[in-house]
């Protein structure tokens, strides 16, 4: 037995990485492995619909979001993520605070729709955040998933597991999510990838959906609860 806990642990580990994040958040949203996210999500929400930014980070989506004329609050367990997102809060609409996926301070079926961008791989056990999700999303809501794919970098956080050790992250496929998600009364009804410099239109498109997601950086889902 040991006195490891993840959620705790993972608090710690991004508070400490809160500094790096927030200098590279802006690059990632504006023209970087984020920027098609947005974009992605707008058809299928409606402008003026409550959205909750779980894993918000430093709150840079969720500021992203408000801006385009959603209400949003994001919510984060790191406490430094958390105050360096309300620095943002200059939008009525927008607001942040801090908590756990897997309990989040909200009640049930209070969001139009839930965006969570890498966020649910840093869970002890995501299907109890992904429960958590489909808890606060009302019927027919929306979630908007970003799971990291098998060519991304940030996956080597999970590599220590090999030698039996403690880490803070739960490594899946998108195909791994997808099927978690359909058998926990999510439908999927869209989905991109995100790819390195390498992979290009015209090579992805005479693979199936399997190989295209097996050379992702990431793949976003667009849910809908059943």
């Amino acid at each position: 037995m040991t006195d490891f806990e993840w959620h705790e642990e993972a608090r710690k580990q991004w508070d400490d990485r809160a500094g790096f994040w927030n200098k590279n958040s802006e690059e990632m949203w504006t023209s970087g492995s984020r920027k098609t996210i947005i974009p992605f999500l707008e058809p299928y929400i409606q402008k003026g619909s409550f959205i909750i930014d779980a894993g918000c980070g430093d709150g840079l989506g969720s500021y992203l979001l408000a801006k385009k004329g959603y209400r949003v609050t994001g919510v984060d367990l790191s406490n430094e993520m958390i105050e360096k997102a309300k620095a943002r809060t200059d939008i009525d609409s927008l607001s942040f605070v801090q908590g756990d996926l897997t309990n989040l301070p909200l009640e049930e079926k209070s969001a139009d729709a839930v965006m969570a961008i890498n966020s649910l791989e840093w869970t002890e056990k995501p299907i109890d955040a992904l429960n958590e999700l489909k808890r606060i999303v009302k019927e027919k809501g929306h979630a908007c998933i970003g799971v990291l794919g098998p060519t991304a970098h940030p996956r080597v956080n999970s590599y220590r597991r090999l030698y039996g050790e403690e880490v803070i992250m739960n490594t899946m496929m998108p195909w791994e999510f997808e099927q978690l998600a359909t058998e926990n009364g999510w439908a999927v009804i869209d989905g991109h990838g995100v790819y390195k410099r390498g992979v290009n239109e015209k090579m992805l498109g005479s693979l199936p959906k399997e190989l295209q997601q097996s050379l992702t950086f990431m793949w976003v889902f667009m849910l809908q609860k059943k």
